[in-house]
């Protein structure tokens, strides 16, 4: 009996124009334990003397913020090393690259604003980024931004690559309040929030009854 396929995790980056495909980054191990934080933006009344009158309203979508640690080991690799030269030569170093550039601009992005600066360009703009979306499952396919990543090497080999590592990764959940509704991002968050809405019309209603109450 075939054991089913594991659906991994991962961060998939897309060019926020033409919404092609750049890179898929799947984590070797899905993490046992996914934090996620909502935090409501709330109008109105949030301090005594607020507008009562607003006291139900929203302004927008929740705050979503999501922590993962996941861990890269370079073991199992190691055991075939005629079929993984990289990984015997430099441990894990390409993996943790893959995601340390979720957080830097491009050298060369960096060397054609400079280049710009030198050439007396009044205002430079702000380096834009691919668009990074989180998959964790299908019902959680959302645009994020790394907030932080904080890496933690546990082992080496002899010429100090690292061969296991934990990695933290930080997200906040990019909504349409962020990237309007137009954007291929704004568009992914809209279907992240309609799988939700699905997803708890499955859950349904129960009596207020089980609450122990009649009537409110």
């Amino acid at each position: 009996m075939t054991s089913p396929k594991l659906v991994k995790g991962g961060l998939v980056q897309i060019d926020p124009t033409t919404a092609a495909t750049l890179r898929v980054i799947a984590l070797q191990y899905n993490p046992d334990s996914l934090t996620r934080t909502l935090q409501v933006q709330a109008s109105g009344a949030e301090s005594q003397g607020g507008d009562h009158s607003q006291a139900l309203r929203l302004k927008g979508p929740a705050v979503e913020t999501l922590k993962l640690e996941a861990e890269i080991d370079a073991t199992d690799r190691l055991e075939f090393p005629d079929s993984n030269p990289d990984t015997v030569a430099l441990g894990i170093h390409p993996q943790l690259a893959t995601l340390e550039l979720l957080v830097h601009p491009t050298s060369a992005a960096l060397q054609a604003n400079e280049a710009l600066s030198h050439s007396g360009v009044l205002e430079i703009l702000p380096l834009q980024a691919p668009l990074t979306v989180f998959v964790w499952s299908k019902q959680r396919v959302v645009p994020v931004r790394v907030t932080d990543l904080s890496v933690t090497e546990e082992a080496f080999d002899t010429n100090l690559n690292p061969i296991r590592a934990k990695v933290s990764i930080g997200m906040r959940v990019l909504s349409v309040d962020d990237l309007g509704f137009e954007h291929r991002g704004g568009t992914l968050f809209m279907g992240y929030l309609r799988a939700k809405e699905a997803l708890a019309a499955r859950a349904g209603s129960v009596p207020l009854s089980t609450l122990g109450v009649g009537s409110i």
